[in-house]
C-alpha cells in the first residue's frame, strides 16, 4: 500500500471571514487592469454565497477583458439557467485552439501513430468542475478566484501554466440547485451572521439544493445521462476528451479536506493502474499547497473509485484521471464545528489552493497524462477482448 498522506497542522485560518485579492502567491503578481470579483459581483469572495447569474456575469467580464479566455456556453438547466464553462489558456494556444483540439483528439483516435516526441510540445487538456451539488457550494465560489487568479496573474508560474494545459473552467454543474440554495441562505441570514447551527440560515428546508430542478442527484448521472445538465457537460467532456477531471465537492462539517487517492480496495477492478499510480503521483501537490497554508487534510481513509457515473470516476475509464476533492463545509456563513467555527472563506479559500495544487501537478507531470491517456486508447481493444 502506499503511505498515507495526513496532516496534523493547526490551521490559522479556521475562522477566516473574507478572501482579500490579490492573494499573496508566491512568485506571482496581478494585472491590475483585470476586475477581480468584487468589481462584478458587488461583494467579496466569501461574505455572502454568489448567485448563479453573478457567476456568469464574472465570467463574461473576465472573458471581455483577456485575451486567456474565451466563454461557452454546453448547456441550459430545465429552469433556464446557463451552463457555462471558459476555455483558458496562452493566447498563442487560443491563436490554433481547433488545432490543438484535433491532436489531443488524436490520442484516442490514432494511439498507434503518435509517438513520445510528439508529447513533449503539446498542451495537455483538463476539465475542471465545481460544486456539482448546490448546496456544496464553496467550489463555484474557488472557480471565480481560480478564474482571476489565470486571467491576472503574472510570472513565470503562471506562464507555465497556460503555455502547457488547455484548461475548461466549469464554474458551477448544478445552477437551479446552487440558486434554490444560495437564495436561501442568503435570504434567512441575519445582519450579523451567526454559526448557530439551530440557526434558521442552517436548515434548509426540503429538497433543499442538493438536487437539480427534478431531484437528481446529478453526481450520479454522468452515465446515465438523463438530465439536459449532464447532456451538455458529457458532450462538452467528449469534444475535448481531456486527461484530467477535477470534481469539487462538500462533506460534513466535522471534517477537514479530502483529495484522492481513495479507499485503496473500492476502486473500480476495470480501472487501469496507470489511472491509480497518477492519482498517486498528482497528490503530493494537493498536499504542498494546503501545507502552505497550514490546513489539515487527508487521503485514502474514505470514498471510493467505483462507479463510472460519478464525476470523478467517469473519467477514469475515458484514459482520463478523476480526482475528488471534499471540504468540509460551513453551508451557512459560519458553523459550529467540534473544532471551533468554520467560516464559508476558509472554506473556498481551501478548494482554491488545492485546485493551484491541481495545477503544479499538472504542468509537472504533463506528459505522463499524455502518455497515459494515448497508452489507455492503444491497448483498449486488448482489454476490451479480454
Amino acid at each position: 500500500m502506499k503511505p498515507l498522506l495526513f496532516c496534523l497542522l493547526v490551521s490559522t485560518g479556521w475562522a477566516e471571514q473574507t478572501i482579500d485579492l490579490p492573494m499573496k502567491i508566491k512568485g506571482v503578481r496581478y494585472n491590475s487592469s483585470i476586475s477581480k470579483p468584487e468589481d462584478i459581483l458587488g461583494h467579496k469572495v466569501g461574505t455572502r454565497h454568489t448567485r448563479t447569474d453573478q457567476v456568469v456575469d464574472y465570467f463574461e467580464a473576465l472573458a471581455s477583458q483577456s485575451n486567456r479566455i474565451i466563454l461557452n456556453d454546453h448547456a441550459v438547466t430545465h429552469e433556464g439557467r446557463r451552463l457555462i464553462h471558459a476555455i483558458v489558456t496562452h493566447p498563442d494556444n487560443h491563436k490554433n485552439l481547433e488545432a490543438i483540439r484535433q491532436a489531443n483528439l488524436s490520442l484516442s483516435d490514432h494511439p498507434n501513430k503518435v509517438k513520445d516526441r510528439q508529447l513533449n510540445d503539446m498542451p495537455m487538456v483538463a476539465y475542471l468542475g465545481f460544486s456539482i451539488h448546490g448546496d456544496e457550494a464553496s467550489g463555484t465560489e474557488a472557480s471565480l478566484l481560480l478564474l482571476y487568479h489565470l486571467a491576472a496573474g503574472m510570472g513565470n508560474e503562471i506562464d507555465e501554466i497556460l503555455k502547457h494545459t488547455v484548461l475548461i473552467v466549469d464554474p458551477m454543474f448544478n445552477p437551479d440547485g446552487r440558486d434554490r440554495f444560495v437564495n436561501w441562505v442568503n435570504g434567512n441570514r441575519g445582519l450579523i451572521a451567526t454559526s448557530d447551527i439551530q440557526d434558521r440560515e442552517h436548515n434548509q428546508p426540503w429538497p433543499r439544493g442538493r438536487t437539480n430542478h427534478y431531484l437528481f442527484d446529478m453526481n450520479r448521472d454522468w452515465m446515465p445521462v438523463t438530465q439536459p445538465e449532464s447532456n451538455g457537460r458529457i458532450k462538452l467532456f467528449h469534444h475535448w476528451r481531456p486527461q484530467f477531471l477535477l470534481d469539487a465537492h462538500e462533506m460534513g462539517s466535522n471534517a477537514t479536506f479530502f483529495f484522492q487517492p481513495g479507499i485503496p480496495s473500492r476502486n473500480n477492478p476495470n480501472t487501469p493502474q496507470g489511472t491509480i499510480d497518477l492519482a498517486y503521483k498528482l497528490a503530493p501537490y494537493h498536499a504542498k499547497r494546503l501545507d502552505s497554508i497550514q490546513s489539515m487534510y487527508y487521503s485514502q481513509q474514505s470514498y471510493d473509485d467505483f462507479y463510472y457515473g460519478k464525476g470523478s470516476t467517469f473519467g477514469d475509464i475515458h484514459g482520463s484521471v478523476g480526482i475528488l476533492f471534499e471540504q468540509a463545509s460551513s453551508r451557512s456563513l459560519e458553523t459550529e464545528t467540534n473544532q471551533g467555527r468554520l467560516t464559508y472563506a476558509f472554506t473556498v479559500r481551501n478548494q482554491f489552493i488545492t485546485t493551484l495544487g491541481t495545477l503544479d501537478g499538472l504542468v509537472a507531470l504533463r506528459t505522463d497524462f499524455l502518455k497515459y491517456h494515448r497508452d489507455f486508447y492503444a491497448t483498449a481493444p486488448d482489454a476490451a477482448r479480454k
